[in-house]
């Protein structure tokens, strides 16, 4: 082919100069266009069968987790990187509980002294489902203990406030009051009407091992009772209201047909039922017992028995053994608030409690990337959890509704584009300065498991590992808003973002610390700076409605697109990012949510509450815990 020069190309009419100048550019365009949508398939097959009903949501304990583990694995191998990590393969694999469930042998009673000299003991033998129930969070085993009244299980050294100070519970059981003192008061040094951090279950478990006591009874305070009741209250007289108000109207026909009476005659028995409905709901809220799941804690639990009793049971030990009520002992604490824990002498809680779990061996998915030069023995660490919620349950938004939940956004998406970063770097024809691992985590939705398992059991020393990039929730891509977290935990992280993204288009929501609900969290309580791509919640989370055809690919393109350049220069820096301390922010805590400020360690199976990190700033470092 001949070329015309400059000169001459400059001499043509300006149409046919155009023209050339057009059949110049589209081979290179139409090359491009067929690179994107490339890329874009491959993010759509990956993402479609990853949240199809064959994988079961990928929840812990279904064979479809373990298709998703290999799906990944075997593309990790397929770009030719290095899989063969723990014993000649790239799973690192631990135990999970799938499912917590009390056992057929709880039995509990409270044994008092005698009402009479020489009499036979109290006994209050209680029903399990109907007094009292263990909980998820609680160990096995059998109880013969004293009791102690322990207030609401608080040690609070910045509120002044300890419900332990002076008392003995080493191997005693501990009755402890959900929540906290002096919830109706705004001033209230445990942050006013909103629940403060000492309020979770967690916190108060926590603090009665560190105290040495070797069983925990929680039971409601009077304030949430009088709450629950007072709104149950006014929706049973609605419906009664409602009940009236539809009787009177029918009153008021003279001659009614036969259809019409019919119809009344249905309509009355409905609301019959609704009265009925909230007349049991309003009966139960005088003193409820919590279900087995709340508060959580099925993934870790206690070395001792932790149930939940019936407050009017509780009432009569009170009574019994210190002269008073348990509503008159919450009104001296408020006062102060001043603790009034004191022994329950003569009384003792005899019986055995058992909750069985069941286990499943669970896998993170690794492939490694070597780098070239004396940064080789440097990581960074890209990622993106692989586990959903199966068929529902504990974490669905529809608790009841026995569904498979897909996860397409929550994480078929961040698994697609980890897949595809992983992809893009493997075939690149310069090496990178640092070692990549990709890491496709499982147990995210149970608690950090598979994230907080490998910064226990790293494939690569902690200290020698300089970042890391994790992708949750990156297909739902609205008005170009992409929030990036963790800007702040490395010296250029936000002028890294901002010298990057012209090129990407995105409309950046930058928060600065690396805490928060998903596995660069982990990282972040070991010092390693991170960033967190997420394209934002919406609806259909944790429901399921979360499906393969609600993802906007392209948008997964173009995030995937960001996070490789973005590799690429952490990667091939001069100098490793350098760690900065950023506070996480938090609103007021809420009901039962724990927040103690530390990250759980999930491996851990010996004796005690283990973590593998803290937040800075938060509870568990001012209380001066410390990793491990």
């Amino acid at each position: 082919m001949r070329y015309l020069s400059k000169s001459a190309l400059a001499r043509l009419p300006l149409p046919v100069h155009v023209l050339l100048l057009l059949l110049a550019i589209l081979p290179g365009l139409n090359r491009a266009e067929d690179e994107r949508a490339a890329v874009e398939q491959r993010l759509a097959d990956s993402a479609r069968y990853l949240a199809s009903d064959e994988l079961e949501g990928r929840g812990i304990g279904t064979r479809g987790l373990d298709l998703a583990a290999e799906y990944i694995a075997g593309r990790f191998a397929q770009y030719g990187l290095k899989t063969e990590l723990f014993d000649g393969t790239p799973y690192q694999t631990f135990q999970a509980t799938t499912t917590a469930k009390p056992g057929e042998n709880n039995r509990l009673a409270f044994v008092g002294p005698p009402l009479e000299p020489g009499g036979d003991p109290q006994r209050i033998e209680l029903r399990q489902g109907e007094d009292f129930t263990p909980m998820a969070m609680s160990g096995s085993g059998h109880v013969d203990l004293g009791l102690v009244f322990a207030g609401y299980g608080i040690t609070a050294k910045k509120e002044n406030y300890d419900d332990y100070a002076g008392l003995d519970v080493a191997q005693k059981a501990v009755v402890i009051l959900r929540h906290e003192p002096q919830q109706a008061n705004p001033n209230s040094v445990f942050n006013g009407t909103n629940h403060s951090e000492h309020a979770p279950f967690v916190r108060k478990l926590s603090n009665a091992f560190e105290h040495k006591a070797a069983a925990v009874i929680f039971s409601n305070d009077q304030f949430e009772i009088r709450r629950t009741v007072a709104e149950t209250h006014k929706r049973w007289q609605a419906a009664l209201d409602e009940l009236a108000g539809e009787h009177a109207e029918f009153k008021k026909l003279e001659s009614p047909s036969l259809d019409e009476i019919e119809r009344e005659r249905k309509r009355m028995e409905e609301l019959i039922q609704q009265v009925n409905v909230w007349d049991d709901k309003l009966e139960a809220a005088a003193d409820p017992i919590l279900p087995f799941q709340a508060g959580g804690g099925e993934s870790q639990p206690r070395d001792f028995p932790v149930v939940f009793c019936r407050r009017a049971l509780l009432d009569r030990i009170a009574s019994s053994a210190l002269g008073t009520s348990l509503t008159a002992l919450e009104e001296q604490i408020d006062q102060g608030p001043a603790p009034q824990s004191r022994p329950l002498e003569g009384w003792r809680a005899v019986g055995d409690v058992e909750v069985q779990r069941e286990k499943a061996e669970v896998k993170n998915v690794a492939a490694v990337l070597e780098g070239e030069g004396p940064l080789a023995e440097e990581t960074l660490i890209v990622g993106a959890h692989y586990d959903h919620l199966g068929w529902g349950g504990p974490g669905s938004m529809l608790p009841d509704e026995k569904a498979i939940h897909n996860g397409a956004d929550d994480n078929a998406s961040g698994v697609a584009v980890l897949l595809e970063v992983a992809r893009t770097l493997a075939l690149r024809q310069e090496k990178l300065r640092r070692r990549v691992v990709f890491l496709a985590f499982t147990g995210e939705e149970r608690g950090l498991l598979g994230s907080g398992h490998y910064v226990a059991h790293p494939l690569f020393p902690v200290e020698n590992t300089v970042a890391m990039l994790n992708m949750d929730m990156v297909g739902r891509l609205r008005d170009d808003k992409l929030i990036v977290a963790g800007s702040s935990t490395a010296g250029r992280f936000a002028e890294l973002l901002d010298e990057v993204n012209p090129s990407h288009g995105f409309q950046l929501s930058k928060t600065p610390s690396g805490f928060g609900p998903s596995d660069h969290t982990a990282f972040y309580a070991r010092k390693i700076p991170v960033l967190h791509f997420f394209t934002g919640s919406h609806s259909e989370y944790h429901r399921p409605g979360d499906d393969f055809q609600t993802l906007n690919v392209v948008g997964m393109r173009r995030v995937a697109s960001l996070v490789t350049e973005i590799v690429v220069a952490i990667a091939n820096a001069e100098k490793r990012p350098e760690y900065v301390s950023v506070a996480p922010e938090r609103g007021p805590a809420g009901g039962e949510r724990p927040y103690f400020g530390s990250i759980p360690d999930f491996t851990h199976s010996g004796p005690g509450y283990a973590i593998s990190g803290v937040t800075e700033g938060g509870p568990a470092q001012r209380a001066g815990l410390l990793a491990g």
